[in-house]
């Protein structure tokens, strides 16, 4: 079973929807006990950084997110659950985020021709090999809709990047945790390909 959290931020059925899709079981919930009982975890979200810490706060969520992603049980973040992991963002002032990745969540300063927030379809390009980009190929399209983008301070966590007026960071991988910047739920047959990859993992875990 994995968990997709619920914190009021997520675009929950769509996720859980093209989860299933893919092969996996999946409860969308924000109790603890349902979330440590999980074999992985899917933390989406989209919205401000700010009022997705506040709202994992009130619901009694933020540590537990934190102890079962440490704990090594398989975790992906999308989009929003990317810049989550990260140890600060600058959303409508500075915020601390879940501290998982070090590094910082920021807006993107552009030229003018470029509009944000960043949407649409875009290519990623591979930075290191991982089963989670397995049969995923060179300049593949994804789904993308964002004005603020991640940067880590240790460029080994680095999946693939993608260009928007600047080279910015697209998907991560630390060890049992994994994000994407793009939204794989919208990204028709290469986004169900990750999911399906992701599930590869938590099988094997």
């Amino acid at each position: 079973m994995i968990a997709v959290i619920d914190y009021g931020m997520g675009n929950l059925r769509s996720v859980s929807k093209a989860v299933e899709y893919a092969g996996g079981d999946v409860i969308v919930t924000d109790n603890k006990e349902k979330i440590k009982d999980a074999k992985a975890i899917i933390l989406p979200g989209v919205g401000a950084f700010k009022d997705a810490v506040k709202n994992l706060k009130e619901r009694n969520l933020w540590e537990t997110v934190i102890t079962e992603a440490e704990k090594g049980k398989p975790f992906l973040g999308i989009c929003l659950g990317l810049h989550l992991l990260f140890e600060k963002g600058y959303e409508f002032g500075e915020e601390d985020g879940l501290g998982l990745i070090k590094g910082k969540v920021v807006r993107f300063e552009l030229p003018h021709d470029y509009k944000i927030p960043h949407m649409g379809w875009n290519q990623v390009s591979k930075k290191k090999n991982s089963p989670f980009l397995e049969e995923i190929k060179e300049g593949e399209f994804f789904y993308f809709v964002h004005s603020y983008y991640v940067k880590p301070e240790d460029n080994s966590v680095v999946l693939t990047t993608t260009s928007y007026g600047i080279e910015f960071v697209s998907s991560i991988q630390k060890d049992n945790v994994i994000a994407t910047q793009f939204h794989p739920e919208k990204s028709q047959k290469a986004g169900l390909k990750l999911l399906s990859n992701f599930l590869k993992l938590v099988r094997a875990s």
